[in-house]
């Protein structure tokens, strides 16, 4: 627990005036400014330290699969946001600055059904690399492969 915690706990502040109490209700934090080499496994060791995780979202480039240098960590507790956030933004972790904070609302893109994420592709159009013969996408394509297009 960082300095100012305790010395809000020892003049007996509530929680709720602190705010991180705006963040109550949800037990994701924002990870952003990541090394791009650094892996989910990776993660999981720096933010264990705070808490239970329960999951662990590296955002990742769809077309190539490289990490966007930043991630969205749940834990089991939300209390263990807290403690993340006040500890870890603005660490150093491989020479550079991350940003820890918390997330008001978090939707994992997984929850879309998978009928919802065929209308999306529908909406878009239709792959032309597909078409061609070109994509290596699979599932993680946005554009539709069910269509045939012209060129």
């Amino acid at each position: 627990m960082s300095w100012l915690n305790k010395k809000g706990a020892s003049l007996g502040i509530s929680e709720d005036a602190s705010w991180h109490a705006k963040y109550k209700d949800s037990t994701y934090v924002y990870v952003g400014g990541i090394p791009f080499d650094l892996t989910e496994g990776d993660l999981l060791a720096v933010f264990a330290e705070y808490g239970e995780i329960v999951d662990v979202n590296l955002v990742r480039d769809n077309g190539t699969g490289k990490s966007k240098g930043f991630a969205f960590v749940a834990y089991e507790d939300q209390r263990s946001t807290n403690l993340a956030v006040d500890n870890l933004n603005g660490a150093q972790i491989l020479g550079r600055t991350i940003r820890v904070d918390h997330v008001g609302k978090y939707k994992k893109s997984e929850e879309e059904d998978e009928e919802t994420r065929q209308k999306k592709r529908e909406e878009r159009g239709v792959c032309w690399a597909f078409q061609k013969g070109e994509c290596n996408r699979g599932d993680g394509c946005r554009f539709s492969h069910d269509k045939q297009g012209s060129f």
